[in-house]
C-alpha cells in the first residue's frame, strides 16, 4: 500500500509538466519607423520561443512556439516603413507565423524583452536597411531651416538628443498625460532651428521622429558626426505634485552628488528596457564605447558647459538646482566630447506640465539652452581645436607601451588586457603603466574607491597606436 501512495504522489507531482502549457496570447502589435529601420513589437501574454526565418530577401517569416492571436492582428499603417504587408497564420502543429512582405531586402534582428514598467512580455523585430543607413543622409528635422551644407573650419558641431521615444514615453504628466518623448522632441526641434541659423554651429539631430534610439547608440550617433558637444533634453519626473525648475546634470564616474541624481540616473538608465535593445545589440555598443574610454570622460568640460547653461535657463524660469549635479547617465559616458543632460522642468508638476505643453515655453527653454551653449561656444572650440582637455594636459609623446610581463599576470583577452594587483601598486600606477586614462579603468571596473585589494582582477582596455 506505502508503495502505492508513493507512486501516485509522484504521477500527482509529475503532472503539470505532462499536461500541455497554455499557448502564449499575442494581443497587440505596435511599428515604429525610424530613419535606418522598421521596427515591430508584439505583446505577448507571457514568455515565448521564437525563430525568425528569411525565406527570400522580401519575406521574413516570425514563428512563434505553442502560440496564438487573441482577437487578430489590427490593422497597422505600414506606408512608411520597409514593410508591405503582415499576414497571419496559425499552423496545426501550434506554431503562430507572422509572414511580413517586404518593400526591399532588410537585415533583420529579433530578441524578446522581459516585463517592465508599463509592458509585459514582448518580441521585437528590427529590420534595418544597411542601405540606408550607410548611404543617405538623414533627414532634416521638420519645419526646421536646413543646415548649411558647408562646415566651415571653426564650425562647432551640436548633437541634439531628444529623450526616450517610440515604445518608451517617459515619464508622463498626472493631470494631461503629456509624454515626455512629446515634448523634449519639441524642445529639440526649436534649439534644432537656433543653432542652424547660428553662425560657426551645425546641428545633428539624435532622434526627430517617434522611434526609439539606444542609449549607447545615441552616443555613438554623436561621435559618427564628428559632434562637438552633446545635449540631451529631459522632463524629469517625481513623487508628488509639488517639485518645479530646470536641472542640469553631467557624468560621474564616482557616484552621484546627491540621492535624487542617483535616482534619476537609474530611471534615465533602464530606458533600453522600454524602448526596447536586445542584450548582444548592447554588449556590441558598450565594447565600442569601452575601447574609446582610454581617454578622457571629458567631466570638467561637461561641468563648465552645464554650469554656462544652467545660468541661461535662470533667465527662463526657476531653477531645481542652482549647481550642475552629477550622476552615472549612460548616455552622457562619452570620451569625446562634453555632454549634459538637462531636465528642462517637472512634468509630474502639474502646472510645470502645462508649461511643457506650451509652445511659446518650449521656445524659451530651447534659448536658454542655446544661450548657454553660445557663452560656451569659444571655450569648447578651443577644446576641439587643441585635440581635447586631454590631449593639452599631455602635450609630450606618449610613452611606449611597455609588454606585459608574466609576473604581472596580464593575458590578452580581444580589445582587453588583465591586469592582476600586485602588493604595492595602485590605480594611477597601473593607468600609467599601460598608458590609459585612470578615470578609464574606474569605469570599465566599477571601482568607486581607491581601496584596491592584491590579486584584484583588472580589465585595461588596449589603446589604438595606430592613429
Amino acid at each position: 500500500m506505502r508503495r502505492y501512495r508513493g507512486l501516485l504522489l509522484f504521477v500527482l507531482w509529475l503532472f503539470p509538466f505532462l499536461a500541455v502549457a497554455e499557448p502564449v496570447s499575442v494581443h497587440n502589435l505596435r511599428l515604429w519607423q525610424a530613419p535606418d529601420n522598421t521596427r515591430l513589437v508584439f505583446d505577448l501574454s507571457g514568455p515565448v520561443e521564437h525563430q525568425l526565418k528569411v525565406l527570400d530577401p522580401q519575406h521574413i517569416v516570425v514563428e512563434m512556439d505553442n502560440a496564438r492571436l487573441q482577437d487578430g492582428l489590427e490593422p497597422l499603417d505600414v506606408s512608411r516603413s520597409y514593410i508591405s504587408a503582415v499576414r497571419a497564420t496559425d499552423a496545426t502543429d501550434g506554431k503562430l507565423r507572422i509572414n511580413l512582405d517586404l518593400r526591399r531586402p532588410v537585415r533583420a534582428h529579433s530578441f524578446v524583452l522581459k516585463p517592465y514598467g508599463q509592458y509585459g512580455n514582448r518580441l521585437v523585430v528590427d529590420l534595418y536597411d544597411e542601405v540606408v543607413a550607410s548611404a543617405a543622409p538623414e533627414p532634416e528635422p521638420r519645419a526646421a531651416p536646413p543646415a548649411r551644407p558647408v562646415l566651415a573650419p571653426k564650425d562647432l558641431v551640436v548633437a541634439i538628443d531628444a529623450g526616450h521615444g517610440g515604445e518608451d514615453p517617459g515619464a508622463i504628466g498626472h493631470r494631461y498625460r503629456t509624454r515626455e518623448k512629446d515634448v523634449v522632441l519639441a524642445i529639440a526641434r526649436e534649439l534644432y532651428k537656433l543653432v542652424a541659423t547660428a553662425p560657426g554651429m551645425k546641428p545633428v539631430m539624435i532622434r526627430d521622429g517617434d522611434y526609439y534610439v539606444g542609449l549607447r547608440e545615441r552616443v555613438i550617433k554623436a561621435q559618427r558626426h564628428n559632434a562637438d558637444v552633446f545635449i540631451s533634453i529631459h522632463a524629469d519626473s517625481v513623487a508628488g505634485r509639488r517639485a518645479h525648475g530646470s536641472s542640469v546634470y553631467a557624468l560621474s564616474l564616482r557616484g552621484a552628488t546627491n540621492e535624487q541624481a542617483r535616482v534619476l540616473a537609474d530611471k534615465e538608465n533602464a530606458a533600453d528596457l522600454v524602448g526596447g535593445v536586445g542584450f548582444n545589440e548592447k554588449d556590441d555598443l558598450l565594447l565600442k564605447v569601452l575601447v574609446d574610454m582610454t581617454q578622457t570622460a571629458a567631466i570638467g568640460d561637461s561641468l563648465s558647459l552645464g554650469s554656462d547653461v544652467l545660468s541661461s535657463l535662470r533667465g527662463v524660469g526657476s531653477l531645481h538646482y542652482g549647481r550642475v549635479q552629477q550622476a552615472g547617465f549612460m548616455v552622457l559616458k562619452s570620451p569625446r566630447f562634453p555632454s549634459i543632460l538637462v531636465e528642462t522642468a517637472f512634468i509630474s508638476t502639474p502646472n510645470e506640465e502645462r508649461k511643457l505643453r506650451d509652445r511659446a515655453f518650449q521656445r524659451r527653454v530651447a534659448q536658454g539652452i542655446f544661450s548657454g551653449l553660445k557663452r560656451a561656444m569659444p571655450r569648447l572650440l578651443a577644446r576641439r581645436d587643441n585635440g581635447g582637455t586631454e590631449a593639452v594636459r599631455t602635450a609630450a609623446p606618449a610613452p611606449v607601451l611597455p609588454a606585459p610581463i608574466p609576473s604581472a599576470q596580464a593575458a590578452s583577452a580581444g580589445n582587453m588586457l588583465e591586469h592582476v594587483v600586485k602588493p604595492g601598486e595602485t590605480l594611477s600606477a597601473i593607468a600609467r603603466l599601460y598608458d590609459v586614462h585612470v578615470e578609464a579603468l574606474r569605469f570599465i571596473n566599477n571601482i568607486h574607491d581607491d581601496d584596491l585589494p592584491v590579486g584584484t582582477r583588472l580589465h585595461i582596455p588596449v589603446r589604438n597606436r595606430e592613429m
